[in-house]
């Protein structure tokens, strides 16, 4: 049985500067409809927002505590609220999952697995948690939680749409962003833990390297 061709390494793009929520999703969207057409290439695309926050298809009223605190944005992707803003990664993933096995489950662990590998590269040690969608680190040095478990706060979110099989949104690590602006929104509608981010962590992590983490670590997941 002759094994399907490897596919090309898709374009990396990383925008500067701080990149317009709607005319980023009007992009993604021409874009994954382009590719589904046979007539572009699959696009990583690495951009920071201004302040804002999102509502996936998931999200509940109650879950945005603070609606005029910063512009809101109903999203296509999966998920429920979420905030971007500056000094935050977000990796928006056009590729062809129809060409990459039509497998939205393992596709969707593609991406968890690359999130951990990236952070990895600093040694810090990505977990998921059943129940708990994002990226997780464990806070050794927070008070543990009233059941006696140890302290554990999110890094990174995931939230893909598919279109004709191919994928946009993707995915937001947290490098030095302002934390108390998650105050606004439930993450995620997730109660009980915190938000964490590479430099609170202690990590002198500069966007740049990240970026370099990713690219390093893309091969390997997918």
């Amino acid at each position: 049985m002759t094994e399907a061709p490897a596919l090309p390494r898709p374009e990396w793009r990383v925008a500067r500067g701080l990149t317009d929520y709607a005319a980023a999703v009007a992009f993604m969207e021409a874009r994954a409809e382009a590719i589904a057409r046979g007539e572009a290439g699959e696009l990583i695309w690495l951009v920071e927002h201004p302040p804002l926050y999102t509502a996936g298809t998931s999200a509940k009223p109650a879950d945005l505590i603070d609606p005029d605190r910063f512009p809101v944005f109903e999203s296509k992707r999966g998920g429920q609220y979420t905030y971007h803003g500056p000094g935050q990664r977000v990796v928006y993933v056009m590729l062809d999952v129809g060409k990459r096995g039509r497998d939205v489950r393992a596709f969707v662990k593609s991406l968890e697995n690359w999130v951990i590998a990236a952070l990895g590269e600093f040694n810090v040690k990505g977990e998921l948690r059943a129940g708990r969608v994002g990226v997780w680190v464990t806070r050794g040095d927070k008070p543990l939680g009233p059941d006696g478990a140890p302290a554990e706060d999110k890094i990174a979110a995931i939230g893909v749409r598919l279109r004709r099989w191919v994928s946009f949104h993707g995915l937001s690590i947290n490098v030095d962003p302002d934390l108390e602006h998650f105050s606004g929104i439930v993450p995620c509608g997730i109660t009980g833990h915190g938000v964490t981010s590479l430099v609170d962590l202690g990590l002198p992590v500069a966007m740049e390297d990240l970026d370099v983490a990713l690219e390093r670590t893309f091969d390997a997941a997918f």
